[in-house]
C-alpha cells in the first residue's frame, strides 16, 4: 500500500462505522416483521441515495481529498445496505408474501434512482 492511501483507506473505514451504527440504530427503533414491507431498509437506502446525490454535487471539486472517501464510501456505504435489501427481496418472494417482495424489489430500485436524481437537482438549484 501507498502512504498516500492510508489516509483515504482510514477515512473510508472511520466513516462505514459511523454509517453502519445509524443504520443499525434506526433498524433497531424501525424493524420488520414477518412478511412485512421492510420500511427501515427502505427508508435507509432510499435516504443514503439522497445523501450521495447531494454529497456529489458538493464535494467533487470543492471539498478536502478525504471527504468525499469518509462521507461517500464510508458514511454512505456504511449505511446502505444492498445486501439487506437483497436478502429481504429474497425472504419476500414466497407465494404468500410475493406482492410485498415484488413492491418491495421495484420500489426500493425507483425511488433510490429518483432520490438520487432530486439531491442532484436540489443541490445544484441551492448551490448555483
Amino acid at each position: 500500500m501507498r502512504n498516500g492511501e492510508l489516509p483515504v483507506l482510514a477515512a473510508v473505514s472511520a466513516g462505514g462505522v459511523v454509517g453502519a451504527l445509524a443504520r443499525y440504530g434506526l433498524l433497531l427503533v424501525w424493524p420488520t416483521r414477518a412478511g412485512g414491507f421492510p420500511w427501515g431498509t427502505f427508508a435507509v437506502n432510499v435516504a443514503g441515495c439522497l445523501a450521495m446525490g447531494i454529497l456529489m454535487v458538493l464535494v467533487t471539486e470543492r471539498a478536502h481529498r478525504l471527504v468525499r472517501p469518509f462521507l461517500g464510501a464510508g458514511v454512505l456505504g456504511g449505511f446502505t445496505t444492498f445486501s439487506a435489501y437483497a436478502e429481504e427481496v429474497r425472504a419476500l418472494l414466497r407465494p404468500e408474501w410475493l406482492l410485498v417482495g415484488l413492491a418491495y424489489l421495484v420500489g426500493t430500485l425507483l425511488a433510490a434512482v429518483a432520490a438520487t436524481a432530486l439531491g442532484t437537482w436540489l443541490t445544484r438549484r441551492v448551490v448555483g
